[in-house]
């Protein structure tokens, strides 16, 4: 293109000048997203830990399969008087087991010691022995695995999706919708995550979550009951909304001011485009940093609301139940509690170390934490 007589300069034409200068390799510019991901592959540390993470979510989710061709045994199938077969030699699951006739009534007497693990000794039974019940620890593990994961990943979902709106909705309008939003983070954060847990736990296990209204006689609305997963996903959900909230409202008011915002609002964009698409794109990668941070903190909490019997409820199990279940037999079978205790070790070490590499490489100078 000419003007005057000269040729304009563009950055196009810096390109092909420093192409030219440089061997005639044209530069071409990267997208942040595409530098995160080259930064990511660099690290194998987090790539082997979300690996790691990624079988021990496939594991849980076959444990159907598990159950219907390796152990035969459901997940709350109770036995006590039963006996395997070990190397051709009957074994009893629970040691002095047996069953005697009361008023009629045959009745289990458990006995002492439940066996332990077998490795496939028992023909695929009790890989991982068997607990005070007589239940397979394995299958237990792998179901508990399942509703430990779906609880903390859906939670921290849940809980991402709430503190973007209102980070949003604070950061943008400012004034009173900010101060309300903001004392509502205050009021979260002035309580231990965990107790707070214990205490709506506890509060909606009792009567279970009924919220809606009825139309024509059918009720709308949530109408959960006390010993469903979604009680204590909301109650995750809800005690955790500040720590994403926070930080990221703190990034909307920061970009408020700057000039893209101006221009699309010069543009006659609405608030809720401004938003969403202006805003959101511009806080992702925070966020999904501070989704992957909350994962791990959302398991280890549902672990604890299960362990404190503020969470899943027995018989369902759950890595915080299997535990609980166990610490009166640390010391004649310490298989119940063991294997659920290095299930949440590997599982929580392998999504921080991932989120870890996940910050790193989004922005290596960000410095995100999640503390509670």
């Amino acid at each position: 293109m000419a003007t005057t007589g000269q040729e304009e300069f563009t950055l196009d034409t810096a390109a092909e000048l420093a192409a030219e200068e440089g061997g005639g390799q044209k530069i071409e510019g990267k997208s942040p997203w595409v530098i995160a991901g080259r930064r990511l592959r660099r690290n194998r540390v987090a790539l082997a830990s979300f690996a790691v993470f990624i079988l021990v979510v496939v594991c849980c989710l076959l444990a159907p399969v598990y159950v219907s061709h390796v152990s035969h045994i459901g997940v709350i199938d109770n036995r006590n008087d039963a006996t395997v077969i070990v190397n051709g030699k009957p074994v009893r699951v629970i040691s002095n087991s047996h069953t005697t006739i009361k008023n009629g009534i045959p009745t289990i007497v458990p006995g002492g010691i439940p066996i332990g693990p077998q490795y496939f000794a028992a023909g695929g039974k009790y890989i991982l022995g068997a607990d005070e019940e007589g239940r397979d620890i394995a299958t237990r593990l792998l179901y508990g695995g399942r509703n430990s994961l779906f609880i903390g990943v859906t939670s921290a979902a849940v809980c991402t999706v709430l503190s973007v709106i209102l980070a949003l909705l604070a950061g943008y309008f400012g004034g009173i919708v900010d101060w309300i939003i903001s004392r509502f983070f205050d009021l979260i954060w002035a309580f231990p995550v965990i107790l707070l847990a214990i205490a709506l736990g506890t509060a909606l296990e009792v009567n279970g979550l009924h919220q809606g209204f009825h139309v024509f006689g059918k009720f709308i609305g949530l109408n959960l009951s006390g010993s469903s997963l979604w009680i204590t996903v909301f109650v995750i959900a809800f005690v955790f909304v500040p720590y994403i909230g926070r930080p990221l409202r703190g990034q909307v008011l920061a970009l408020r001011n700057r000039e893209f915002i101006e221009a699309a609002t010069a543009q006659g964009a609405g608030s809720p485009r401004i938003m969403f698409t202006e805003l959101l794109p511009n806080i992702a990668s925070s966020v999904l940093v501070l989704f992957t941070l909350i994962v791990a903190n959302a398991i280890l909490t549902e672990v604890g609301l299960s362990f404190l019997g503020a969470g899943v409820r027995i018989p369902n199990p759950s890595w915080g139940t299997m535990i609980e279940e166990g610490q009166s037999s640390l010391a004649t079978a310490p298989q119940i509690s063991l294997f659920a205790g290095i299930a949440i070790m590997i599982t929580v070490l392998a999504i921080n170390i991932f989120g870890d590499g996940l910050r790193d490489a989004l922005d290596p100078r960000a410095k995100i934490r999640i503390e509670h």
